[in-house]
């Protein structure tokens, strides 16, 4: 058997033309040349070096496609019929509505989460309800790398970023919901920094800036085919790496001549030290900024663990680890399915090594989850084996999908063409979406004003929220931050040497 895919994916569009394959290469058994070219390596024999990367990337989103022999479904959860951890063991108190979901992380500025959830970064499709939505339901969210490139009115000086409005947009979707909890971080990897990012982003009223390494935490950064040579030279003249080298005098020749290659612009690699990290938050605190976070993924553990080590020396509020597969559409095919360590490898890496560092007396950040996740029980499972160290888990694809439907629901329903899966609860957002009543009890009647997508966001994550009060109060525990490994059962070998090493 093979826990690698075939020669088909979601996304290239390629597919196997038989049934039958051959596990160690994924090919089919059989190749023939009267096949009209179907597979990854027909498309790859026409289109060349840019299949390394989705070529269905676009108003969509995109996970991984690798069944992982370890996972959260290998695990189920306990349950208990005696006693109440949080509360009085009473019948009036032991309820599944007096499960205490908050929680909060920051050093010197407290953040405070109605739910043990964020919203990792995306800056893409449905983002504003995506913020909005984070909002209402009490959460931070953190806005996705390189959100300068989609903004028309940008400007630049000398290599900084001077005006930057898209960012000030993208700052008060999510502010003008604020109740208290959660914030909004803008996300900064190398060129982003090198630009001036974090300043733009108190500029614009950002207070939380987030440190990236890798591409959308999932390894290198991307590198974007160009239309030519004119967009190659342009986009050398602001600073982005270029290959080849436009200037390069053989490469201007042969363009000139009509033979001229394909260009890529690709995004620098992370070379930072702890040196210039704890200097460059210092600097930023001068300037206002209250909350720094980091975002890393699966890398060599030796990195995971420098990566911690330097967010104890800056000071840093939160980490959010990324587990594999899967990215933002913009990284290469195969390691969004074959590079990295999986969620539940992950988080037994990360709360390895931060037992070893608290051990030596260092403090550490919040912790936060993500990769993968989109269920009440997976988000048990998760904080559950963290045992009190993982604060939070981050629902990423599924909160911008929850974005996605309940705008296109809502719009639905506007036109009069109620969905039929909805038509049974009435034929208005009113009767439709059942946690308005909710938003309005928070809000007042504005809430009726509301985005029916950030509306959706509300209510996913409500979902998220009163399912993992069940879970916890199944198992006596009526503050969340109880969760202990006693609650999972390992349903397999694996999963008991990772649950208890």
């Amino acid at each position: 058997m093979s826990y690698s895919l075939p020669l088909s994916s979601g996304y290239t569009g390629a597919r196997n033309r038989s049934q039958f394959i051959t596990p160690a290469s994924g090919m089919c058994s059989f190749c023939t040349e009267e096949c009209a070219g179907t597979c990854e390596i027909a498309l790859a024999s026409v289109l060349g070096a840019q299949t390394v990367y989705p070529t269905t990337t676009g108003n969509n989103q995109i996970a991984g496609e690798k069944e992982y022999p370890l996972d959260w479904s290998c695990f189920n959860i306990n349950g208990r019929v005696f006693g109440a951890k949080g509360t009085g063991a009473s019948y009036e108190e032991a309820e599944i509505y007096n499960v205490k979901l908050e929680t909060s992380y920051g050093r010197d500025h407290k953040v405070k989460l109605a739910l043990p959830l964020v919203l990792p970064a995306l800056i893409k499709l449905n983002w504003k309800d995506y913020f909005g939505g984070a909002a209402m339901a009490g959460v931070s969210c953190m806005v996705g790398e390189d959100a300068k490139s989609k903004d028309p009115q940008l400007k630049r000086e000398n290599g900084k970023i001077t005006e930057f409005p898209f960012l000030g947009e993208i700052i008060e979707s999510f502010n003008k919901y604020y109740r208290g909890y959660g914030q909004i971080v803008v996300q900064s990897n190398v060129e982003d920094d090198m630009q001036g990012v974090p300043e733009m982003t108190l500029k614009y009223g950002g207070k939380a800036i987030e440190f990236k390494f890798g591409q959308s935490a999932k390894g290198t950064q991307p590198a974007n085919r160009l239309t030519g040579f004119e967009q190659a030279r342009a986009r050398k003249a602001i600073g982005s790496l270029v290959y080849p080298d436009p200037d390069d005098p053989v490469v201007a020749k042969a363009c000139e001549e009509g033979r001229g290659p394909n260009f890529y612009q690709y995004g620098r690699l992370p070379q930072w030290s702890e040196e210039y990290l704890v200097k460059r938050i210092e600097g930023l605190r001068q300037l206002g900024a209250e909350n720094f976070s980091f975002k890393m993924t699966g890398f060599d553990p030796e990195d995971i663990e420098k990566v911690m080590r330097i967010a104890a020396a800056a000071g840093v509020d939160l980490i959010t680890f990324d587990g594999a597969g899967g990215g933002s559409g913009y990284s290469p095919c195969h390691m969004m399915n074959e590079w990295g360590l999986p969620a539940v490898l992950l988080e037994e890496k990360v709360l390895g090594i931060a037992k070893k560092l608290k051990a030596e007396g260092l403090r550490l950040p919040a912790l936060v989850m993500t990769g993968g996740y989109a269920t009440e029980d997976q988000v048990f499972k998760s904080l559950a084996m963290g045992g009190g160290d993982i604060t939070a888990v981050g629902l990423c694809r599924a909160g911008m999908a929850a974005a996605m439907t309940g705008k296109a629901v809502g719009e639905a329903i506007k036109a009069g063409k109620t969905p039929a899966l909805f038509a049974k609860y009435g034929s208005t957002v009113e009767e439709v979406f059942g946690d308005l009543a909710d938003l309005r009890f928070i809000y007042g009647k504005e809430a009726d004003s509301f985005s029916t997508g950030a509306i959706g966001v509300f209510s996913y994550l409500r979902k998220i929220g009163f399912g993992l009060q069940h879970f916890a109060a199944l198992n006596r525990k009526f503050d969340i931050r109880l969760l202990g490994k006693e609650d999972l059962i390992p349903l397999t070998d694996q999963a008991e040497r990772v649950l208890r090493p």
